[in-house]
C-alpha cells in the first residue's frame, strides 16, 4: 500500500540518519578541521533532540492531528538535512543535526500513529506493526552500508542530501496519507512537557558522555516528572499507559535490543577497520548480510507474529539475538569473516528485527486512537534511550577488559568479545522475563474468560 510505503520510508530514513554519519566522521573531521570532541557533538546532537522530544512530539500529534504533525516533522527534518549538507563550521553542523532530531521527534510517533488509520482492521494492523518493528533494524543496518557506498564515490555531504531528497518526496506525496485521529481541543500539559524533555535530554546526554552528574540530574528530573503527572488532572503521560506490565516488558525488550544493536554496529565498525584493517567500502560490504537478513525478517515478521503472538515473537527474537551475540563473543584478532563471525553478524540483526516486531505490537496493543501518537513516542523513546545506554556501559567495559589484558590488537579483540558476551547474557535474561510476562498474560486471559460476562465492564477498564 502506498501509504505504508511512505510511512515506512520515513521510519527507515530517521533511523538510518543515526548511523549514516558514522563512517563519514573521519572525512567530516578533515574537511571542517574538527577535534574528536567536536565529532561527539556533531554525532550526539541528533540523538539528543530526537530522544528528548519524542514523548512531546507524540502528544502534539494527538492534539494537533497526526498527518499535520507528521508532514511538519518531515519538512523540518528535510530542511535541516540540507543545512547539514552545506555546513562549513562545527556549530552550523551541530545546529542542523539538532534540528534534524526535532523534525524526527515530530515525524516518528506521528507516522506510527497513522498506521491505525491506514489499517483500521485489527488483524491487518497487527501485521503492519510487526513489519514496522523491523524497519528500525533495516534503517540502522542500511545507514552503515549506504554511507560507505556514498563515500566511495562522492563527498560526505551527500550522506545528508539523501535524507533531504526522501523528505521532499514524502511531503509532496503526503496527500496520499489519511488524516488520522481528529484534532483535540485540549490543553497541553506544559510543565510535564518541559520536565520530560529536560529529563530525557539530560539523561541521554549523560549516557552518551558517561557523565554521572548529567545521568543523575536527568533521573531526578524524570522522577519529578512522574510526581507531577500523578497529581495532574490532565497529565502529558496518563499513568495507566505505563501501569501495564505487558507494555513495560515490551519497552524493556525494545530498549535492551536497541542498546545491543548500537554496541554491535559501533564495536564491529572498530573491529573491522582497526583490528582487521578493512577499508570503509569493505566495512560496508561486511554489514551487507545483516541488511539482507533483516529484509527477510520483515517478510516473515507478520506471519510469525500471528503464529507465536507478539510476546512469543519478542522472546524468540531476544533468544536469537543472544545466540548471535554469543557467536560474536568468540572473535579474536585473527578471526576469519566466513565462520562464527559471519554467523553472529547475520543472526543478531535477525533476532533484533523479530524482537522489535513482537515488542512493538505488544506495546501498541489496546491503545486508544487518541493516544496512538503518545504511545508511538514512548516506543520510539525506548529505542532512542537504548543506544546511548548500551554504548555507555558496554564500550567502557570492553576497553577496561582490554586494558586489564595488556592492550594491543589481541586484547582489544578480546575486549570486544567480552562486551558481546555481556550483551548475550543480558538478552537471554530479557527473553526469560518476556516469557514470564507472556505466561502471566495467558493466565489472566484464562481467568477472565472463566469469570464470565459479569467481568466484562471491569475488563474494559484495563485497556492499557
Amino acid at each position: 500500500m502506498p501509504s505504508f510505503a511512505l510511512l515506512g520510508a520515513v521510519q527507515v530514513t530517521l533511523i538510518a540518519t543515526i548511523t549514516v554519519i558514522t563512517v563519514a566522521l573521519p572525512a567530516i573531521q578533515r574537511d571542517l578541521g574538527l577535534t574528536d570532541q567536536d565529532l561527539v557533538f556533531a554525532t550526539s546532537a541528533y540523538s539528543l533532540s530526537f530522544g528528548g522530544l519524542l514523548v512531546l512530539g507524540g502528544r502534539l500529534a494527538d492534539l494537533l492531528g497526526h498527518r499535520r504533525v507528521f508532514v511538519t516533522g518531515v519538512a523540518v527534518f528535510g530542511a535541516a538535512s540540507l543545512a547539514a549538507a552545506t555546513a562549513t563550521t562545527l556549530w552550523v553542523l551541530v545546529a542542523a543535526r539538532f534540528a534534524q532530531g526535532v523534525g524526527a521527534a515530530l515525524a516518528a510517533p506521528s507516522a506510527m500513529a497513522l498506521l491505525g488509520a491506514v489499517y483500521p482492521d485489527p488483524a491487518r494492523r497487527t501485521r503492519a506493526l510487526a513489519v514496522w518493528g523491523v524497519l528500525a533494524s533495516i534503517g540502522a543496518s542500511s545507514g552503515n552500508v549506504l554511507s560507505g557506498l556514498i563515500l566511495s564515490w562522492v563527498q560526505w555531504r551527500w550522506v545528508f542530501v539523501a535524507p533531504a531528497v526522501v523528505s521532499a518526496v514524502i511531503v509532496l506525496c503526503s496527500r496520499l496519507l489519511p488524516t488520522g485521529a481528529a484534532r483535540r481541543a485540549e490543553r497541553l500539559d506544559l510543565p510535564g512537557a518541559l520536565l520530560i524533555t529536560a529529563g530525557l535530554t539530560a539523561f541521554i546526554y549523560g549516557l552518551g558522555e558517561s557523565d554521572w552528574l548529567w545521568i543523575g540530574l536527568g533521573a531526578v528530573v524524570l522522577v519529578l516528572f512522574a510526581v507531577v503527572q500523578a497529581r495532574s488532572s490532565r497529565p502529558l503521560v496518563p499513568p495507566a499507559l505505563l501501569a501495564s506490565t505487558r507494555r513495560l516488558a515490551a519497552l524493556l525488550a525494545i530498549g535492551l535490543t536497541a542498546a545491543s544493536m548500537a554496541t554491535y554496529f559501533f564495536v564491529l565498525a572498530l573491529y573491522f577497520q582497526k583490528t582487521l584493517d578493512y577499508s570503509p567500502l569493505r566495512t560496508s560490504a561486511a554489514f551487507l548480510p545483516p541488511v539482507l537478513a533483516v529484509v527477510f525478517t520483515a517478510v516473515v515478521g507478520g506471519p510469525a507474529a500471528r503464529r507465536l503472538g507478539p510476546g512469543g515473537l519478542a522472546a524468540t527474537g531476544l533468544a536469537l539475538g543472544a545466540v548471535g551475540m554469543g557467536l560474536l563473543s568468540t572473535l579474536d584478532a585473527h578471526s576469519s569473516y566466513f565462520g562464527p563471525l559471519l554467523a553472529g553478524v547475520t543472526l543478531f540483526p535477525v533476532g533484533a528485527g523479530l524482537t522489535f516486531s513482537g515488542a512493538t505490537v505488544w506495546a501498541v496493543e489496546r491503545t486508544a486512537p487518541e493516544e496512538a501518537g503518545l504511545v508511538g513516542g514512548i516506543v520510539n523513546t525506548a529505542m532512542e534511550v537504548g543506544p546511548p545506554l548500551g554504548l555507555a556501559v558496554l564500550v567502557p567495559l570492553a576497553a577496561t577488559y582490554a586494558a586489564d589484558h595488556g592492550g594491543g590488537a589481541a586484547a582489544d579483540a578480546s575486549g570486544y568479545g567480552f562486551a558481546f558476551g555481556t550483551a548475550a547474557v543480558t538478552l537471554a535474561v530479557a527473553a526469560g522475563l518476556v516469557l514470564l510476562q507472556r505466561a502471566t498474560d495467558s493466565s489472566r486471559s484464562r481467568d477472565t474468560a472463566g469469570a464470565g460476562p459479569a467481568d466484562g465492564p471491569a475488563g474494559s477498564a484495563t485497556r492499557h
